[in-house]
């Protein structure tokens, strides 16, 4: 079973290498509700959830840029890994996998949570440890576990590329490439990854048919039961830290401590930034340590060490269903064609056994 994780992992790796074109798509950045239409639908009022709006970019050059970038697994010391690698934008933003596998065949020690819609988390990574999307690109680049490569080298490769040269000057103005660049172009393109007009979306915008009965009753279940006062919001989730295991502990399967590692207080411990339901059919497993399998399962451990609850077959099920209209309109764009290296590019390292 491990060979197959590992061969369809490299399969999706050599598919994003290719860059080979999909279907085309206007990428968009979100925009604040103030500024929407006046003649725009009203959401319902009273309700703990919100719509996400389509994105808008800001500046679609460097938007461009750091598509490329996003998916140039040149930023790795193999050359062989990108951000795509692990948030996957054909796979809800994530990877599937209970723990993303890096360099040199590393197992990463905690679940990789989904980048669709992480602009609108309070914080990224599970304990919060970065502030925002631009710090959280620089994590992953130098980390030895996975793209193991240093901020110095990935530069030094992109300095060595024409075609990156002459866009980072076009988008910034300097001949000179820097990490903070890099990784504020890479936060551009993600705060384009929103996924609006899912069906519940249409259901909170005023229209009644565009969810069914038992996924209506699984949306009030989910409030009655008390679960909006963690997933709220228009990501429904990741604008707080909340501690894993309220009424009955947690039995953790990895020794990833939470938001004491960022905070050192032992009060922290276990204390994670609650994950989004946005699109939350697709990005299975669950959890920080990938050990729910289904929906069903996560909602039936969830009421149990969270709520004290024990949901029937029947009410677990129509939990499932709401949550599943919750999937919306996937980023859909061409995959860039990346700048070809040059002579003076550094050969990467071989990925290793």
């Amino acid at each position: 079973m491990r060979t197959k994780t590992v061969i369809a992992f490299f399969s999706v790796l050599a598919v994003v290498s290719s860059c080979s074109p999909i279907k085309k798509q206007e990428v968009k950045q979100s925009e604040p509700a103030e500024t929407l239409a006046v003649d725009a639908p009203k959401p319902r009022e009273g309700e703990p959830v919100t719509p996400i709006a389509a994105a808008v970019p800001a500046n679609p050059a460097m938007v461009e840029l750091g598509k490329k970038l996003f998916f140039d697994p040149r930023l790795s010391k193999s050359g062989f890994i990108s951000c795509n690698s692990c948030h996957n934008l054909s796979m809800g933003g994530s990877d599937n996998l209970k723990s993303s596998i890096g360099h040199k065949w590393n197992k990463g020690p905690i679940n990789s949570p989904t980048v669709l819609n992480s602009s609108m988390n309070l914080a990224q990574f599970w304990d919060g440890r970065a502030k925002d999307l631009k710090e959280q690109a620089a994590g992953p680049i130098a980390n030895p576990g996975e793209m193991a490569f240093t901020h110095e080298l990935a530069v030094g490769v992109l300095q060595s590329i024409p075609g990156y040269v002459d866009e980072f000057k076009n988008v910034f103005g300097s001949d000179q490439i820097t990490i903070d660049q890099v990784t504020e172009a890479i936060a551009a393109f993600e705060e384009t990854l929103v996924t609006p007009d899912s069906r519940f979306d249409k259901w909170l915008l005023g229209e009644d048919n565009a969810i069914a009965k038992d996924e209506l009753e699984g949306y009030e279940l989910f409030k009655s039961s008390g679960c909006t006062a963690c997933h709220n919001g228009p990501a429904l989730g990741g604008n707080s830290y909340q501690k894993m295991g309220v009424v009955e502990p947690y039995k953790a399967t990895s020794p990833v401590e939470g938001r004491s590692a960022v905070t050192g207080k032992d009060a922290d411990r276990f204390n994670f930034k609650v994950p989004t339901l946005r699109n939350v059919e697709l990005t299975y497993p669950y959890f920080h340590d990938g050990e729910a399998a289904t929906l069903a399962q996560a909602i039936d451990i969830m009421g149990q060490i969270q709520l004290g609850r024990k949901y029937t077959p029947e009410e677990n099920a129509k939990m499932v269903a709401f949550m599943k209209t919750l999937t919306g309109k996937q980023p859909v764009f061409e995959i860039p064609v990346l700048p070809p290296s040059s002579d003076t590019t550094p050969a990467p390292e071989p990925f290793g056994k």
